[in-house]
């Protein structure tokens, strides 16, 4: 599908948004995809498209929903969302991504308004800044205490651990020179869950507006880490998120299968090269562990 094509499907004929993304590009003031990020391309650039746009636009559409989600939902209790992923992106075009963020802080206002506690969080598996210090952070018996701990990272050593120095700058520091955070929404922190000494530590970012409130936070994800499966002492709701979006199995087949009906009408008289297509191994050698 073009890009232009995914566009149109955002709004309906009269110009409103119809969909999570459609209402974020509408509150981004942008009537394009490519308007969104740099990766992706006008259909009528001539520039190679790059193979990681779809990548970026799957981004793209989860930052979306977590702000439908936030803006459109009446919560009925103090509630967490939880992000897969740290609370920063790189792929938006400009200041999008910090007037992205600026919408959330409305939304968490709102609720907050009407006595409701919306708080909002990314645990990620993997982090350049605990891949960094993770050595040291060992020799030096850091988290290895008999209980769930936290602890928070510094701005200044986050940035030692990535090559751009940006994105370990969010909100919270001032450089000076008057330039916004384009890229960080969270205040990084290291997280265990469980109660072993080398139980497995956890990058998470907590939102930066609500950083004072990390201890609430950080309590109610351990209250459902303690029950994760079949990742131990992984946040149970993002486990059964995965679950639910994997294309595994039957639904992969299913898929599969409506991919080949398209490609055959459009083939016409050369479908048949098709069915021969299909019943051909793609890795034949893989046969010798069969």
């Amino acid at each position: 599908m073009s890009v232009t094509a995914l566009s149109r499907k955002q709004f309906d004929a009269a110009g409103n948004p119809t969909t999570p993304l459609g209402r974020l590009m509408h509150y981004l003031d942008v009537s394009e995809l490519h308007q969104l990020s740099p990766t992706i391309l006008h259909d009528n650039d001539r520039r190679p498209r790059s193979p990681t746009w779809v990548n970026v636009y799957r981004e793209i559409m989860e930052w979306a929903i977590l702000f439908d989600i936030l803006r459109t939902t009446t919560f009925g209790t103090d509630t967490l969302m939880l992000f897969d992923g740290l609370l920063r992106s790189k792929v938006f075009a400009g200041d999008l991504f910090h007037r992205l963020l600026q919408g959330i802080r409305e939304a968490i206002t709102a609720h907050a308004q009407r006595r409701r506690n919306v708080y909002l969080a990314g645990i990620a598996k993997h982090s350049q800044v605990y891949t960094r210090y993770r050595l040291a952070m060992s020799l030096e018996d850091v988290m290895t205490a008999p209980y769930p701990c936290s602890v928070e990272i510094p701005r200044e050593i986050e940035a030692k651990a990535y090559r751009w120095a940006e994105y370990a700058r969010g909100d919270d520091v001032n450089t000076g020179d008057g330039e916004i955070n384009k890229y960080v929404g969270g205040k990084m922190f290291f997280v265990k869950f469980g109660g072993g000494r080398r139980d497995p530590i956890w990058p998470v970012d907590i939102f930066v507006s609500q950083t004072d409130k990390s201890h609430i936070i950080i309590g109610c994800m351990l209250a459902d880490a303690v029950s994760g499966f079949p990742v131990p002492l992984y946040p149970l709701c993002l486990q059964r998120a995965h679950e639910n979006a994997a294309l595994v199995d039957f639904d992969f087949d299913v898929l599969q299968d409506q991919i080949y009906e398209a490609v055959r009408d459009i083939l016409g008289d050369q479908a048949p090269v098709l069915d021969a297509f299909t019943l051909q191994s793609a890795d034949p050698a893989a046969a010798r562990y069969s």
